[in-house]
């Protein structure tokens, strides 16, 4: 082989690390200026602010999703919890000073359905797609028979403050997203669980040869995910303003499109929070773009159609 033939196939071979490693940044650098060029008012502020508060719950379910994934697995119930959770904030009297019960209940269901999924996923090795089908199932059976089909009640104000309004121009649950994004992305990249949860889904054989108890950290994945599920529900909730049985619906299936976009691999043990939230960016700036151009609303579902398909056979030419 010729130098310069080995100098292009190195050429080659650095240009598809770069498109490896910053190419879903340049799809979301190209949606937004396409859309922006088509639709300059796609980039006011108040669009840009509308876009922000609607991404924070959606980022924040993807932490969980993501932390799922990690470990070879999948959380369908997500959406579920978060509509629990906005059944419970409006079950009390819709005042700040039921803020912290509402909390408490809400958090403790997401939790307990992390911790069923997870010994149902652990223990009884049942598949992560059939655990988190029964107790989204279940929880919607639930949630039916105490609303008897129409929930009724006042969201406390704070959750209103919390899920839509701004602190000069930055929405307070975006602020809430960055925080929980920091420490979730220090947890996985500098504490001995992180290093657990990447093993664990990488080499399950090689995890449990070292002495990682792999089971408990898979359970610790889906409680995690089902807090965090609970808590976007919450800022859901007070975003929305007005809450039925349906709140986050499509949530768990937009999280998993999220995260395999920026990177985490279905097979586990690879990828990060911040490319599941680019995922999750991506969405939203493709969610908006539909009603800015002016397509009818019913496109977002066709679109989100596409970029599964997209997502899915990305990964799979990724792994093979």
């Amino acid at each position: 082989m010729t130098q310069s033939a080995q100098s292009q196939m190195q050429q080659q071979s650095r240009l598809m690390d770069v498109a490896r490693s910053y190419g879903i940044h340049l799809v979301l650098l190209v949606l937004i200026v396409v859309t922006a060029i088509i639709s300059p008012a796609f980039l006011t502020a108040n669009n840009i602010s509308n876009m922000l508060l609607q991404a924070a719950p959606l980022g924040i379910v993807v932490i969980g999703q993501v932390l799922v994934i990690l470990v070879r697995g999948l959380d369908l119930s997500i959406a579920s919890v978060m509509a629990t959770a906005a059944v419970v904030a409006t079950s009390f009297n819709g005042q700040n000073s039921d803020a912290f019960p509402v909390f408490i209940v809400a958090i403790t269901i997401g939790v307990a359905t992390g911790l069923v999924n997870g010994l149902l996923i652990a223990k009884r090795n049942v598949s992560p797609f059939l655990a988190t089908l029964a107790t989204m199932t279940l929880l919607q059976g639930l949630r039916f028979a105490y609303t008897q089909g129409a929930p009724s009640g006042n969201v406390p104000p704070i959750y209103r403050v919390l899920g839509s309004q701004t602190f000069f121009g930055v929405p307070y649950n975006l602020m809430i997203l960055i925080v929980l994004a920091a420490v979730f992305s220090i947890l996985l990249h500098k504490t001995t669980y992180g290093r657990r949860v990447y093993l664990t889904g990488g080499n399950p054989v090689m995890a449990r040869l070292v002495g990682i108890k792999a089971d408990r950290v898979t359970i610790a994945s889906y409680v995690i995910s089902g807090g965090l599920a609970a808590l976007a529900g919450l800022i859901y909730s007070g975003f929305v303003g007005i809450v039925d049985n349906w709140v986050g619906r499509g949530f768990e299936l937009d999280s998993i499109v999220a995260a395999v976009m920026g990177g985490v691999a279905l097979s586990g043990g690879r990828g990060s929070i911040f490319g599941g939230l680019l995922g999750a960016a991506i969405l939203v700036v493709v969610f908006n773009a539909v009603l800015m151009i002016g397509f009818p609303i019913e496109f977002q579902i066709i679109i989100k159609g596409l970029v599964i398909i997209v997502a899915a056979a990305f990964y799979v030419r990724k792994t093979i």
